[in-house]
């Protein structure tokens, strides 16, 4: 707002009206104002305070021109640590947007319910989304309700932080069989991630298969063979515990193509697993063999790991020890040196009734390792088919790039590449692999990059309207997105209906009813 020094003032009122492009609005009324101030003071009593609001007015102004908009696409830990390191900045605004209602990403839909204290990362993502500087707004999918283009105009800078919604698929005849099905899906089945409450795994069977041997693997074996009474207090949904109580599965085989050196799981997992109460482990002395003397080479934690694999295939238990693996009534195995080639049908060719798989051996030392068919088959007979591959992104938007066949935004440092402004984080950054710490490192980085390209001039000047002009957009095209408080709301609404069943919370699994919940 300007005024002049003259007789008859011009006002100017500048409005960034939101909509593809931001239009400028320029209301201008001509006002009489005596030219001399004390004067316009006497005959307009009112005139001081107007003054004051005046300057309050214009100082909101260069405080919103200074304002650094930036939007994070994804309220996972890598959404939530990159917009952490951001607001370290005095002048940092972060939006979150989140297409799920309920923010929080894999730490929500992810981590297994029996791991409760990997969920405590929640309070510090709880108090960055609480900081007057950022807001969190889900129910929005970038892509869909809004473009990366359309973020890009309306933001300063824009890191996509969205993370591997996707499952590597086997590539193997058979893998559409009924009785297949991506680990990744099973595990959003019973932690309620929306998109697959109605999976409806049949666990009828007496063995299951898990083609994989990382922590998603394990993570799979350990609830289909954890006794249900001991998940009754975890936040499992209501209906894969229903689901798992009828559960007939006795077996769990954990499969890989490699060998007992190169498995993808970490010792904590692995001793979980190996203490699992009324199961039992299952592993060859034979694919052990001569593993004593390579693994002095190792790195420390691959050497622990291995040991203890080792000791379980070949020493003989103490009397406790034996004892539970006699009284135990289900069982898990590690299968090594073995590559899928078809999930077999059964007679009928309705279901999947068994794997082909190749045996395989190692060439090459080190990380190079890699498994090579012999030319022998075997087939394992099982009812259920669970693929644990690996997580896949998608591509966003078209104006993205995306490298399909690593399945990540090509980058620099967490700078997309050839697209000054947008940056990335997390597995959609580097691919899925490593934990929450990992993430928060990465996260933290291209933090540090984007500041550091703000610093060096390389970002957007002038301001930016940022969820002003987003907001717009979403309510033109009929999307309410659900603010961070509205969460607390059905945080709160979960919490009781937890209770009530001795549960830290009873998991809202349908977005509709999310909405109707908070009045949407």
């Amino acid at each position: 707002l300007a005024l002049r020094g003259s007789s008859q003032d011009q006002i100017r009122l500048q409005i960034a009206v939101p909509s593809h492009g931001f239009a400028l609005l320029a209301l201008v009324g001509l006002v009489g104002v005596a030219s001399d101030p004390a004067a316009s003071r006497r005959e307009h009593p009112d005139l001081e305070e107007q003054e004051k609001q005046d300057a309050g007015f214009r100082h909101h102004l260069s405080t919103q021109e200074k304002t650094l908009q930036i939007c994070v696409v994804g309220s996972g830990p890598a959404g939530f640590y990159t917009a952490q390191h951001l607001l370290k900045h005095p002048q940092a605004h972060v939006d979150i947007y989140e297409k799920q209602p309920v923010p929080f990403g894999l730490v929500r839909f992810g981590v297994a319910p029996d791991h409760p204290e990997v969920k405590n990362v929640i309070n510090t993502f709880t108090q960055t989304a609480h900081s007057g500087r950022c807001a969190f707004w889900g129910n929005v999918e970038v892509g869909r309700d809004v473009t990366v283009p359309e973020l890009r105009e309306a933001y300063h800078a824009v890191v996509l932080s969205y993370g591997a919604e996707d499952h590597r698929a086997l590539e193997v005849p058979g893998e559409e069989l009924p009785g297949v099905c991506s680990a990744r899906a099973f595990v959003g089945w019973y932690n309620g991630l929306p998109e697959n409450r109605e999976l409806e795994p049949d666990l009828s069977c007496d063995t299951a298969v898990i083609l994989g041997q990382g922590n998603v693997a394990l993570d799979v074996a350990r609830i289909l063979l954890t006794p249900p009474e001991h998940l009754e207090r975890t936040d499992i949904t209501k209906a894969a515990l229903g689901v798992l109580r009828q559960s007939r599965v006795k077996t769990v085989w954990l499969v890989g193509r490699r060998g007992p050196l190169q498995v993808a799981f970490t010792i904590k997992e692995l001793r979980e697993m190996i203490q699992l109460p009324g199961a039992r482990p299952i592993l060859d002395p034979a694919d052990f063999l001569g593993l004593q003397d390579k693994i002095k080479e190792v790195p420390r934690p691959r050497k622990r790991l291995t040991e203890l694999l080792l000791r379980t295939a070949t020493e003989k238990p103490g009397p406790e020890e034996a004892a539970r693996r006699a009284s135990a009534s289900r069982a898990w195995g590690l299968r090594f040196f073995r590559s899928p080639q078809q999930v077999l049908p059964s007679p009928d060719g309705r279901r999947a009734a068994g794997v082909r798989l190749a045996v395989t051996r190692l060439e090459g030392v080190g990380e190079a390792t890699r498994a090579v068919p012999t030319g022998d088959m075997e087939d394992l007979p099982c009812g259920l088919v669970l693929s644990s591959v690996g997580y896949k992104s998608r591509p966003v938007d078209p104006s993205v790039p995306f490298d399909s066949k690593l399945g990540v935004i090509p980058n620099v440092e967490g700078r997309v590449m050839d697209v000054p402004g947008l940056y990335c984080s997390g597995w959609v950054k580097r691919g899925p692999t490593g934990v929450i710490a990992t993430t928060m490192t990465d996260s933290f980085l291209t933090g540090q990059m984007l500041l550091q390209d703000l610093k060096a001039g390389l970002l957007p000047s002038g301001p930016r309207p940022g969820y002003a002009a987003i907001q717009a957009l979403l309510s033109s095209r009929g999307v309410r997105p659900v603010s961070f408080s509205d969460w607390e709301k059905l945080d709160a609404e979960e919490v009781a209906r937890g209770q009530r069943t001795g549960k830290p919370r009873e998991k809202l699994v349908d977005p509709q009813e999310m909405l109707r919940l908070l009045g949407h």
